[in-house]
C-alpha cells in the first residue's frame, strides 16, 4: 500500500518532537528512575526514525543493542543505587559546571545546526544497481556496513566502546559506593 509523503512528514515530525522531549527529559528531570527509562524510549524514537528512512539493519542493531542491552544495563544499575528522591523542581542545583556544560552542548548544537543547513542534501545520492534482487542488496548493505565500521570508522566505534565502558564502571561505583554506605549506617546502629 502506497501511503503519501505528507503521511510519512508527519510521523517523522511527532518521531522527531517525542525524541527531542525525551531528550530534555533525561537532562532536565531530577528522578533518577525516568533519566534511566528516558533513554529508552530516546532509543525507541531514534530506531523508528531508521525504519522510516528503510534502514531495517540499523533500525533492528538500534534496539538490540542500545533499549535491549544498554538501558537495560543503566536501568539495572540505577535500582542498585539507594538514592533519596529529591524534589522535582526544575534547574535544582546549577553551578559553574553545569554553565560551562551547557554553554558547550548550545556550541556544539549551533555548529551541528550551521552545518546541516549548509549541507546540499539534494546531491547526496544512494547508487543502487536496478538489476540486483532486493535480498543481495540488502545483504550487500550489511557488509559494507561492518566493512565501514571496521576500517574507516574504527575510532568512533572503540571510543564509544570505551565510554559505555567508563559508563559500567560508574554505574557499578556508584552501585557498591551506596550498598558500603548502608552497611556502614547499620553497623553504626547496633554498636549503640
Amino acid at each position: 500500500m502506497k501511503l503519501p509523503e505528507s503521511f510519512f512528514e508527519t510521523i517523522f515530525f511527532f518521531i522527531q518532537l517525542s525524541l527531542i522531549f525525551g531528550s530534555l527529559g533525561i537532562v532536565l528531570l531530577n528522578d533518577i528512575v525516568y533519566s534511566a527509562f528516558l533513554p529508552g524510549f530516546v532509543s525507541a524514537c531514534i530506531s523508528l526514525s531508521y525504519l522510516l528512512l528503510d534502514s531495517d539493519f540499523v533500525a533492528a542493531a538500534q534496539v538490540l543493542i542500545y533499549v535491549g542491552a544498554i538501558n537495560v544495563l543503566i536501568v539495572f544499575a540505577v535500582m542498585l543505587i539507594n538514592k533519596k528522591q529529591s524534589d522535582n523542581k526544575l534547574f535544582l542545583f546549577w553551578t559553574l559546571g553545569d554553565g560551562i556544560t551547557s554553554t558547550i552542548c548550545i556550541g556544539i548544537f549551533l555548529l551541528l545546526s550551521n552545518v546541516i543547513s549548509n549541507t546540499s542534501w539534494s546531491k547526496i545520492f544512494l547508487v543502487v544497481e536496478s538489476n540486483k534482487n532486493e535480498r543481495l542488496m540488502s545483504i550487500d548493505h550489511i557488509r559494507r556496513i561492518g566493512s565501514e565500521l571496521l576500517t574507516e570508522f574504527i575510532i568512533p566505534f572503540e571510543l564509544m566502546s570505551i565510554i559505555l565502558l567508563i559508563a559500567l564502571i560508574g554505574a557499578i561505583t556508584l552501585a557498591r559506593g551506596e550498598q558500603v554506605r548502608i552497611l556502614e549506617k547499620k553497623i553504626l546502629q547496633n554498636k549503640k
